[in-house]
């Protein structure tokens, strides 16, 4: 029987992605964030018709009830895994909201991943259920942010959110990805972002470098073009290429992950890169799904 909504992860065939066996879920078609790193840019292009506006699937629901017969309930679900399921529209729509009350309700477990404080308004369905929630937040330069991340929250609130999920006892995690060499890479700026999310109360920080591809790359130096030629020589002469994305060198990357993975490890929480091939995890999980059955232990 196939699947329409939900689907088995997919980590873009990526032979570095250490992610656990889960679903993917994506309320959205497209997404209105439109960071400009963003890795799946080219894939929303082609569904989009170049459009990075926010839609809902068309029958949502019914296909989510379908799905919800199939799927094995063991596996968490990824809410979203390329297309926010926060974005501003989702204010209007409310399919994210209806969909977790549906999931939950069927007893499935659910990692959120956003970079949108609205989820803090979803804490009364999802408060001693089966949730984690991981926030990104690249940068505390709301200044930044607008140019990288120009449909989303400013970091300042989404702060603000993962604090707000703690007093709750939302089990919370933060996204310090991804790094953008000359846009976000300034050390002590990691260190303190490591230390405001910690203060918030996050559990857990997943970070990664920025891979650059054609589409993402051409977006940033459409904004930046001042560090075209830079970017083109660490990752398209100096970095290496690993399945369809150009890396950094391996030491560069070492360089500004270990800042962040020594600061968490300072604090004591869990931590964890994403796709980097770096022995630099202190985690049951990369993506922060260890997180899930902690809510309703502790509540």
């Amino acid at each position: 029987m196939p699947l329409y909504v939900i689907r088995e992860f997919d980590p873009w065939r990526s032979p570095l992605c250490t992610c656990p066996p889960k679903y993917s879920f994506q309320p959205y078609t497209g997404c209105s964030h439109s960071c400009l790193y963003c890795y799946a840019r080219s894939y929303i292009s082609r569904f989009t018709r170049g459009s990075f506006i926010s839609r809902p699937k068309q029958n949502l629901i019914e296909r989510l009830l379908h799905d919800i017969r199939i799927i094995d309930k063991s596996k968490p679900i990824n809410m979203s895994t390329s297309s926010d399921p926060y974005p501003p529209e989702e204010k209007k729509f409310l399919v994210t909201r209806k969909s977790l009350s549906i999931l939950l309700r069927h007893g499935c477990k659910i990692l959120v991943t956003t970079k949108s404080n609205l989820v803090v308004r979803d804490i009364d369905i999802i408060y001693n259920k089966p949730v984690a929630v991981m926030i990104t937040i690249t940068t505390l330069d709301d200044n930044l942010a607008r140019k990288i991340e120009p449909g989303a929250p400013p970091p300042s609130e989404r702060i603000s959110a993962v604090q707000k999920l703690a007093e709750n006892n939302i089990p919370v995690g933060v996204r310090i990805d991804p790094i953008i060499p000359y846009l976000n890479d300034d050390l002590e700026m990691l260190k303190e972002l490591v230390k405001e999310v910690i203060s918030a109360g996050a559990r857990h920080i997943v970070t990664s470098t920025y891979k650059a591809d054609r589409v993402s790359f051409k977006q940033l130096i459409k904004v930046f073009p001042e560090y075209e030629g830079k970017w083109r020589k660490l990752y398209f002469e100096d970095g290496e290429k690993i399945g369809r994305y150009y890396y950094l060198s391996q030491d560069l990357r070492k360089k500004f992950l270990s800042i962040i993975i020594k600061t968490a490890d300072n604090y004591g929480i869990t931590y964890a890169t994403c796709r980097e091939g770096l022995p630099l995890r202190k985690s049951p999980s990369c993506d922060g799904s260890h997180l899930i059955l902690s809510q309703t232990i502790r509540a």
